[in-house]
């Protein structure tokens, strides 16, 4: 099995870089770029480090974490851009946490968007940098020079260094300022907008990457974790006389309990350490353990749904107001109401969390599949009651992540396990352990109404939703909604319509709410789109002309985003439009006709500042068998830095999305989770999943925004709309599983 060699944070950062080399550093905010020979000793917290080598290699940190989306190559593609690198000679090493490189939470679909200035800074401050250095050394003017390639060019002479030759020079000239740097222009991209191999690809294909579930430390025991099955339950009493009859298991460890709100703490439980891991694992199953479950034993999520249902069909609190939707449904005539449902989802990553930690000294030493080590060293600084500064946390590869590797609970674990042992100890958790306990997509219910004029066309329209809120990982007491899951998709659908209200109900959380791919988008999607098609069925219109006329004339809509990003990042109803139409061309919709048991259905969603549609074809056959032959998706996520990535990513939401539809749910009784596993909660199978994706990107110089996650939102309504189209059977409850179709 590969190794994680152990070494410290001073010599990992020397390993990188040689006395000699050029080190370029750049941060966010305020962006500026500054050299030193000795990176330790940085007054300041830089997010990015860009350097060159005296025998040429360009070294790039990827400070964000590597779980299939390609970030670890897409991030430092930018910075060699603009330094004119060649790509062969850069090499991408991957960061610590540390605070100094800016946020490192992989999640949000942000990484491009924040850092995309901040790596194009860091390439043309060094490629800058080299340009002056050759200048000095030939006594020419700075303009006569010019890098191309990992070399610069005397333009007259034609003379010729090396990238290698001006490092050390190159380390003595002053930092540019900001607006000292140019950059390329489209037209000179050589990696930018281009389909680029990721870095990791042939580890990956021969083996050699090094996820999570891989690291090792010399000298490590096994751990294999008993936890309440009821969230916030409390050990009684625990006889672990059979667990220690098992080959390997060394002894058991308490964890204690978390005090509320559970945030990233250990859940608490028994733990059994072993030799290796199946020893831990037969042992945890020998063991005998009492709980006091406490309140969130009468959780009950058939009820709770019903809960949830009545709330939304009352008036409650309003978080968006536009025009007078009172008046306007009191006027009588024409509307339409309807009720939608989401379950509970999990993450169900292919790789369960998995951590190594090595505490000793009053220092922790860890190797985590985490998509954010700045809070894996917060949370174990607070777990052993250290300063932060003295949790190294490395960064592997993660098998998946969707959101539940930004949450380290898994990690202090290990570090808690560590310390109490006195070894180095691996925490491995089981499928089941993963489904039963993960920090669960929030379970939601809506409400729509909508006036209707003579046309089948919205004058007033009521939207009203209640779930528990993902902040209740921070604050226990937190029974509404947070205005950043309401501006995904609630508070900012973009219709024309004159009078629009959105409104948010109270709910209370019984298990661990977190964030999953898409986020609130998911449930919200899900209803608008749905309601969206049921008024064209309704107006007796074609589904994409009315949802058009929904969307309306290209404008900017002042619900967009909020504080910085709100100029940059305007909704643009026109961006909007394209897509949709984008989509139907593609598809071919104004040519197909629905026929019994295939047709097609659209939806088309904003969220992570991209815009969607997605046209999905459907066939249901005469058992009520679901196949989906095609999706066609179309995209503008502003300029696009490796297309081939993001066309992975809009092909994986497809599957991820279409999961959701056909079959996901988590459900609770007694306030224990009723699945476990794969065979009870499934995700899409080969022949169950999109048989064939086309992913249609817009080509835009915008700025950049998310890929990773919007592709989800549009799937499920799609799906839904689709399968009424071809049987007449309309959806409002997830998953489709659930429905019988014929």
């Amino acid at each position: 099995m590969n190794r994680v060699e152990v070494i410290n944070r001073r010599a990992f950062l020397g390993s990188m870089f040689s006395a000699s080399a050029l080190v370029l550093v750049a941060r966010v905010l305020p962006v500026e770029a500054m050299v030193s020979g000795d990176v330790d000793k940085a007054a300041w917290h830089p997010s990015v480090y860009l350097g060159v080598e005296t025998d040429g290699t360009v070294i790039i940190m990827a400070h964000r974490s590597e779980m299939g989306t390609g970030i670890r190559s897409v991030l430092p593609t930018i910075a060699a851009e603009e330094l004119d690198a060649d790509w062969k000679r850069v090499k991408v090493e991957q960061a610590i946490g540390d605070a100094k490189y800016g946020s490192q939470n992989t999640d949000g679909s942000c990484s491009i968007r924040d850092f995309y200035d901040a790596m194009r800074e860091a390439g043309a401050s060094a490629r800058l940098m080299l340009e002056r250095a050759a200048a000095a050394k030939w006594g020419v003017p700075v303009s006569e020079c010019k890098a191309q390639n990992h070399q610069v060019v005397h333009k007259s002479s034609k003379r010729q260094l090396g990238y290698g030759e001006l490092a050390a020079p190159a380390a003595q000239q002053p930092a540019p300022k900001r607006e000292e740097l140019s950059f390329k222009s489209s037209a000179e991209y050589r990696y930018i907008g281009k389909d680029m191999p990721i870095v990791d690809r042939e580890d990956l294909c021969s083996g050699k990457g090094i996820f999570g579930i891989d690291a090792q430390i010399e000298g490590m025991v096994y751990a294999a974790i008993e936890r309440s099955p009821v969230l916030g339950g409390k050990l009684k009493s625990f006889d672990d006389q059979e667990a220690r009859k098992v080959p390997g298991v060394e002894r058991t460890v308490v964890i204690e309990g978390f005090k509320p709100p559970h945030g990233f703490k250990p859940l608490g439980g028994v733990a059994v350490i072993a030799s290796n891991t199946w020893a831990a694992m037969q042992g945890r199953e020998r063991l005998k353990v009492e709980w006091e479950p406490g309140a969130n034993a009468s959780y009950d999520s058939t009820s709770y749904k019903q809960q949830l249902i009545e709330t939304v069909r009352k008036p409650q609190r309003a978080v968006r107001n536009v025009g007078d939707v009172d008046a306007e449904f009191a006027k009588g005539g024409k509307t339409h109401e309807a009720e939608y449902y989401v379950p509970h989802l999990a993450h169900a990553p292919m790789e369960p969390p998995a951590a190594v930690a090595h505490v000793r000294d009053g220092k922790a030493l860890i190797y985590a599949a985490t998509q954010n080590p700045q809070a894996v060293q917060d949370t174990v600084a607070a777990a052993l009651g250290i300063d932060k500064k003295n949790v190294e946390c490395h960064v592997t590869l993660l098998g998946g992540g969707f959101g539940r590797k930004s949450k380290p609970d898994y990690v202090a674990e290990a570090a808690l396990l560590s310390k109490s042992v006195g070894k180095p100890v691996k925490v491995t958790w089981t499928r089941e352990d993963d489904i039963r306990f993960d920090y669960y997509h929030t379970v939601s219910a809506m409400y729509m109404k909508a006036a209707l004029d003579e046309k089948g066309r919205p004058t007033a329209w009521l939207q009203r939703c209640a779930f528990p809120s993902m902040m209740t990982t921070f604050n226990a007491a937190t029974a509404s909604a947070s205005g950043g899951e309401l501006g995904m998709g609630w508070t900012n659908v973009p219709f024309d319509i004159p009078n629009q209200r959105a409104e948010n109900g109270p709910a209370q959380h019984h298990v661990r709410i977190g964030w999953l791919r898409s986020v609130a988008n998911i449930q919200h999607a899900f209803a608008i789109h749905s309601f969206v098609d049921e008024l064209a069925h309704l107006a007796k219109r074609d589904r994409v002309e009315y949802l058009l006329d929904l969307v309306g004339q290209p404008r900017k809509v002042d619900v967009a985003a909020r504080g910085r990003l709100a100029e940059k990042y305007p909704l643009e109803t026109g961006r909007l439009r394209n897509v949709i139409e984008m989509a139907a061309a593609a598809s071919g919709w104004a040519k197909r006709k629905p026929a019994k048991g295939r047709a097609l259905g659209v939806a088309a969603h904003y969220s992570f500042l991209t815009y969607v549609a997605t046209v999905v074809e459907v066939e249901v056959d005469a058992t009520g068998k679901i196949r989906i032959p095609r999706v066609d998706v179309a995209l503008d996520a502003g300029r696009v830095i490796n297309p081939d990535r993001v066309k992975a990513q809009f092909e994986g939401a497809a599957v991820f999305g279409a999961s959701l539809a056909l079959m996901g749910e988590i459900t609770a009784a007694g306030g224990e989770i009723e699945q476990s596993n794969f065979h009870d909660y499934r995700v899409a199978r080969i022949n169950e999943a999109p048989i064939e994706t086309r992913v249609h990107i817009v080509q835009s110089d915008a700025p950049p925004a998310g890929v990773g996650e919007p592709g989800v939102p549009p799937i499920p309504p799609a799906i839904c709309n689709a399968i009424f189209a071809a049987t007449g059977k309309r959806i409002r409850e997830l998953p489709l599983r659930k429905h019988k179709l014929v």
